[in-house]
C-alpha cells in the first residue's frame, strides 16, 4: 500500500503543504504508506551526476506501484510537475484525488461555470476533487491579521482532513484494459491553437487527431474524448509553450509515459530553469525525461514521428 502525496516543490509554504498533508494521512495509513516528493528522495542533499534524472527515476518508480494519489493543485497556473503525475498515475488506473482551496470555477462563455480547473481533461481523469474553497470561521485574534491567518489555516485543515479520508475511501486500482494503438494525438495548445502541429504530424504519413476540449461545446466531454483519443494512438505530440507546461499536456505526457509511448514535446521557444546540484532542466524535470523528443521546430516534430 502506497499514497503519493503530489505538490508543487518550489516554495516553503508549497512544500510546507505537502508535509501537511502527509502527516495527517500517515496518522491514518501509517508513515510507511506515504511516499512525499523532496523529502522521500532527499532533494535537499541528495547528490548524483544527473540529478535531475535521478529525481525523476524515484519519483517514476514510486508512481508505478501506487494504491492512490492525493494532489495539491491550486490557481489558474498549476504545477506541470504534479499534472504529469496525475496523468501517470490516472493512466494506470490509480484513483487521484485532487485537493484544493481555489474558490474560483471556469467556464467558456461567461455565464454558469462548468469545470472545477483551467483545464477541464483535470476534472476528466480525477477520482474525486475535493474543494476547500471557504475561509474558517471568525476568531477572537488579538488582531486582524492574526485573525485572518486563523481563517486561512482553519480552511486548510478542514480541506486535508476531507481530502485525506476521500483518498482513503477511493476504490482499489484497476488497471485499464491496454487499447490498439495507433497514429498520433496532438495536444494543441490553449493559448495558440493553431501551431501547425496537425499538418506537420500529418505529413509523417500517420493518421492524426487533435485535441478538441478547448473549442467543443460541452469541454467535459470533449476532455474525456482527448483522454481515450490519446490513450489509443502510438504516439504523442504535445505544444508545452508557456509560463509552464499546459495542465493538460503535462497531465497527457505522464500518462503516455506510463503508457510506454513515444512522446514529442514541442516548444519553439525553450525555457530553461536551473536550481542548485541539477543539470538546466528543458521546462519541468518531470516533463523534460518523461518526454523522447524536444521538439523546436515543426521539421523535428515531422522527423520524430518518421524515425
Amino acid at each position: 500500500m502506497v499514497y503519493y502525496v503530489a505538490h508543487r516543490l518550489f516554495s516553503a509554504h508549497d512544500r510546507a503543504l505537502g508535509a501537511r498533508v502527509a502527516e495527517h494521512l500517515a496518522a491514518e495509513a501509517g508513515a510507511d504508506a506515504v511516499f512525499l516528493p523532496f523529502c522521500d528522495t532527499d532533494e535537499e542533499d541528495l547528490v548524483a551526476d544527473v540529478k535531475g534524472l535521478r529525481l525523476y527515476q524515484l519519483d517514476t518508480r514510486r508512481l508505478g506501484g501506487l494504491t492512490g494519489m492525493i494532489a495539491l493543485l491550486h490557481g489558474p497556473s498549476l504545477d506541470d510537475g504534479v499534472c504529469m503525475e496525475v496523468g501517470y498515475a490516472a493512466a494506470l488506473g490509480v484513483p487521484v484525488t485532487i485537493l484544493t482551496t481555489d474558490f474560483q470555477t471556469y467556464d467558456r462563455a461567461g455565464r454558469v461555470p462548468a469545470w472545477q480547473f483551467p483545464d477541464p481533461l483535470i476534472e476528466a481523469v480525477a477520482h474525486t476533487v475535493v474543494r476547500g474553497g471557504t475561509l474558517g470561521p471568525r476568531t477572537a485574534a488579538a488582531n486582524r491579521f492574526a485573525a485572518f491567518a486563523d481563517r486561512n489555516e482553519s480552511q486548510i485543515d478542514a480541506a486535508v482532513c476531507q481530502g485525506v479520508d476521500a483518498l482513503l475511501h477511493a476504490p482499489a486500482p484497476v488497471r485499464p484494459a491496454p487499447k490498439e494503438q495507433r497514429g498520433v494525438y496532438i495536444e494543441a495548445s490553449p493559448y495558440t491553437p493553431d501551431s501547425g502541429l496537425l499538418a506537420a504530424a500529418r505529413s509523417s504519413g500517420r493518421p492524426a487527431h487533435v485535441s478538441r476540449r478547448f473549442t467543443a461545446g460541452d469541454p467535459l466531454g470533449a476532455a474525456v474524448e482527448d483522454w481515450n483519443l490519446a490513450a489509443a494512438s502510438c504516439a504523442l505530440v504535445a505544444d508545452v509553450s508557456g509560463p509552464e507546461t499546459p495542465p493538460g499536456a503535462a497531465i497527457l505526457i505522464g500518462a503516455a509515459a506510463a503508457r510506454r509511448q513515444r512522446v514529442i514535446a514541442y516548444q519553439p521557444r525553450p525555457a530553461y530553469t536551473h536550481a542548485p546540484g541539477r543539470e538546466p532542466n528543458w521546462r519541468n524535470l518531470m516533463i523534460q525525461y518523461a518526454s523522447d523528443l524536444h521538439a523546436t521546430t515543426l521539421s523535428d516534430v515531422t522527423a520524430g514521428l518518421e524515425s
